[in-house]
């Protein structure tokens, strides 16, 4: 096999788990090769060891028709490969400047001391690329998620200058946190490098595989089963291909809620977070799910956030169950019975380094003693086991640690840490299915609404306008910290995707 990189039977294992089994793979000079599959299915695994992140037990990998050996994401970068990392890669002490250049092959250093002035100056002309007006000495720390993966971008996109030949750029999952403009100004850039750089672009979302890619390889539990030219295939086939037939095509919308007893479970009336939010009114009903959608910095995320007792500084009312919400405290909100499952689940989700059983009975697990303040593990563990088979969690064992399961089952174990809870009266989902493939996604869909029609109330903020449409009752659309609209009763009176679209943009 040729082309501008490739790979030859190649095998990797993680104790007892097989990532991947005998992969070859061609990516030709100039192309955008698409690679989707289900969560757990080796693409991430992939994307790493062409990335020198991980060696393979097994198969080799050529570039530009050499075999290579590619041992730490420096030579990756010195041979012309750069990875845009799903799960981000930059540090957040360190300046914007000082991230983009950490593992390049730069010529202003001298001794290991930068020429700040120059670093800096570089630094601007790759951020200018991606139109992201921000400090290069500004720490990561401070800024936003959407603001780290471009600067994700443009770390890669240095490579343009800084190493001479045919590129390799890897893209793992890159638009999860994008709004739609941001995803065209990505894909603008991805098109305008073809001239001298090769892509293999990972994600989820089929209509953007097939806007982007030349060709599509599907992965299958560690082995690629199916290639298509995208001329050659639609959306559809694609997810009979991923998820079997019997899941393929769109989730069905969820039918109207019959709610017993009509009065408020949360009102929020004039809410204002300085900076963030201004005058937001919304009403919520037991059994109902409301979906926020909007752009990033629309405020929705903020909403979920200050009545999870996130937010210092807000004014207005909220009420909880016909009362002033006492939730002032993330500790407060989970007495009441306030779930939240926030968008960066790595770092504020979950506890890294422990088990799957462990995370998943951090909150709950009291409740499910032999008595109160006695604990039975057994009955604890019989919870956490039913739970991972119910969302479909791919997981050796629940004392697997969580961190080495797939982006998408650390997402749905996180979920589920809220689920087992007996008190829970409230749950505020931020972007839920951000890393999930179709098949996760439709099995976290069900029990979306499973958990609605036992009488909880959901209020979640969607990644696109086919998500919200396809779950919730209520839709309000945020824009710049406002309501700038709101659609009630959506099964009966649905709006289109584009009536969604022009509302947050």
């Amino acid at each position: 096999m040729t082309g501008a990189l490739s790979l030859e039977g190649v095998a990797k294992r993680f104790g007892d788990v097989v990532a991947l089994d005998d992969v070859d793979m061609v990516l030709h000079e100039g192309e955008v090769l698409g690679l989707i599959g289900q969560n757990g299915s080796g693409k991430s695994t992939l994307m790493k060891i062409m990335a020198g992140l991980h060696q393979p037990d097994a198969g080799r990998l050529r570039l530009g028709g050499r075999v290579v050996q590619l041992r730490s994401p420096l030579e990756a970068a010195r041979a012309g490969i750069g990875l845009v990392h799903q799960e981000q890669s930059l540090i957040g002490s360190l300046t914007v400047a000082e991230n983009l250049f950490l593992d390049k092959p730069v010529t202003f250093t001298r001794a290991g001391v930068y020429r700040w002035a120059e670093m800096k100056d570089q630094a601007r002309r790759q951020l200018d690329k991606i139109e992201l007006d921000i400090d290069p000495a500004t720490p990561v720390g401070d800024l936003s998620f959407a603001q780290r993966q471009m600067v994700e971008l443009a770390k890669v996109l240095a490579l343009e200058e800084l190493v001479g030949g045919h590129l390799v750029i890897l893209f793992d999952e890159p638009t999860a946190v994008l709004n739609p403009p941001e995803i065209q100004a990505l894909f603008a850039q991805i098109r305008r490098i073809k001239h001298r750089a090769s892509v293999v672009f990972v994600s989820h979302r089929m209509d953007e595989i097939l806007d982007i890619s030349d060709r599509v390889y599907v992965m299958s539990d560690g082995r690629n089963v199916a290639e298509r030219r995208k001329d050659e295939v639609k959306v559809d086939e694609l997810y009979e291909l991923m998820v079997g037939r019997q899941r393929a095509g769109a989730v069905a919308r969820r039918p109207r809620a019959v709610y017993a007893n009509p009065r408020p479970r949360l009102e929020v009336r004039g809410l204002t977070v300085p900076g963030a939010v201004r005058g937001v009114d919304l009403g919520l009903a037991p059994g109902e799910i409301l979906g926020l959608i909007g752009v990033h910095g629309s405020g929705a995320e903020q909403v979920l956030r200050t009545v999870f007792g996130l937010t210092d500084r807000w004014s207005g009312e909220i009420l909880f169950e016909g009362k002033p919400l006492q939730a002032r405290t993330p500790a407060a909100a989970v007495r009441q019975g306030i779930g939240y499952l926030p968008a960066e689940r790595k770092t504020e989700g979950m506890v890294r380094n422990t088990s799957v059983s462990e995370n998943m009975a951090l909150t709950f697990g009291r409740q499910h003693g032999v008595a109160p303040g006695l604990l039975s593990r057994a009955r604890e563990r019989g919870i956490v086991a039913d739970w991972v088979r119910k969302l479909a969690i791919r997981t050796p064992s629940i004392d697997h640690r969580i961190d080495k399961l797939s982006g998408g089952n650390q997402q749905k174990a996180v979920l589920s840490k809220w689920l087992i809870g007996k008190s829970l009266k409230l749950l505020l989902l931020d972007h839920p299915t951000r890393g999930l493939d179709p098949g996760a996604r439709a099995d976290l869909f069900a029990v979306i609404r499973e958990l609605a029609d036992e009488g909880l109330s959901i209020v979640l903020v969607g990644d696109t306008p086919d998500e919200v449409l396809t779950l919730s009752d209520t839709i309000v659309v945020m824009k710049d910290g406002s309501v700038s609209a709101r659609i009630n009763d959506v099964q009966h009176n649905p709006p289109t995707e584009e009536d969604l679209v022009r509302a947050m943009v």
